[in-house]
């Protein structure tokens, strides 16, 4: 069930990021984030209403205290790094770093919970890898130099650092309690330090406007509603169904599905060379999917 979790979360995130790609031309990317994790907040809080869950359950405090550190590494800080990694380098490199991601989260699986990739899951992980690095066309920002360059590469591994640290090290207390009632706790925390952050940021209480009903909503709201609502409760049962690294490896697929979807409804074109990186990464899931020698 794990394993199915991250691929929907996979697909799930490559629509969304479709829609953030159109909502980005108006919105700065700050007060993209925070009005991603205000909605988002917004809707896991009425999920919680509908569901009858309380939001303060009887759980020790050191659980609310990991989920709560989590959602701050892996979603305010990881984000923050991202998009100023974004910014200096463009998306071709940052789409190469973010490549990262299953990796370090298999590393730290393994440091902090003693988890083991079968040969299998190795052999998908490098096969999705490839392709994803086979897919991405590299293409700096004008006037990027080599020190731009090299700190922007270095913003780009620091948000896939805190982004798999952040979730491997909520793994043991999401296997305690439930998918949604974790999210939340982690999203509620995150926007708690996202506000601040955006009224001393850029742009400061401009971030704010963000709320108010415009025509940028046509892609914003449901693009959050996909990517941080959704995609995020897929992660989230993705991580505690399966192990991390399994799940990171499937979550990896994003930047696949994200390049068939922009193809349909962005128009791209759908090359040989994604062709053939969409392959591997097909094998590459299959592999992980089996259930071992």
């Amino acid at each position: 069930m794990g394993e199915i979790f991250a691929l929907t979360c996979a697909l799930m995130w490559a629509f969304a990021v479709v829609l953030f790609r159109r909502s980005g031309e108006t919105i700065p990317p700050l007060a993209l984030n925070l009005f991603r994790v205000g909605l988002s907040s917004a809707a896991f809080l009425l999920t919680l209403a509908v569901l009858r869950e309380p939001l303060f359950r009887p759980a020790p405090l050191s659980d609310y205290l990991i989920l709560a550190a989590s959602g701050i590494i892996a979603i305010a800080l990881s984000d923050t790094l991202f998009h100023m990694s974004l910014n200096r380098v463009g998306a071709g490199v940052n789409a190469v770093v973010d490549t990262l991601y299953s990796p370090f989260t298999v590393v730290m699986a393994f440091l902090m919970l003693g988890e083991r990739l079968s040969p299998l899951d190795i052999v998908g992980m490098v096969l999705i890898v490839t392709g994803v690095i086979i897919a991405t066309r590299v293409k700096l920002p004008p006037g990027v130099t080599r020190g731009t360059l090299v700190l922007g590469i270095l913003l780009g591994v620091g948000a896939m650092a805190t982004l798999s640290f952040g979730i491997v090290l909520a793994k043991p207390v999401l296997e305690r309690h439930d998918v949604v009632w974790s999210t939340t706790i982690r999203q509620l925390a995150s926007l708690i330090v996202l506000i601040p952050a955006a009224l001393l940021g850029p742009g400061g209480r401009r971030n704010f406007r963000v709320f108010r009903p415009d025509r940028s909503w046509r892609f914003s709201a449901p693009g959050t509603l996909m990517g941080s609502y959704l995609a995020l409760l897929f992660w989230i049962g993705g991580m505690k169904y399966t192990s991390a690294g399994t799940a990171a490896i499937l979550n990896q697929t994003s930047t696949i599905y994200l390049l068939i979807l922009a193809s349909v409804i962005l128009k791209e074109p759908f090359t040989r060379r994604k062709g053939v990186a969409a392959g591997l990464a097909l094998c590459g899931i299959l592999l992980v999917l089996q259930p071992g020698f």
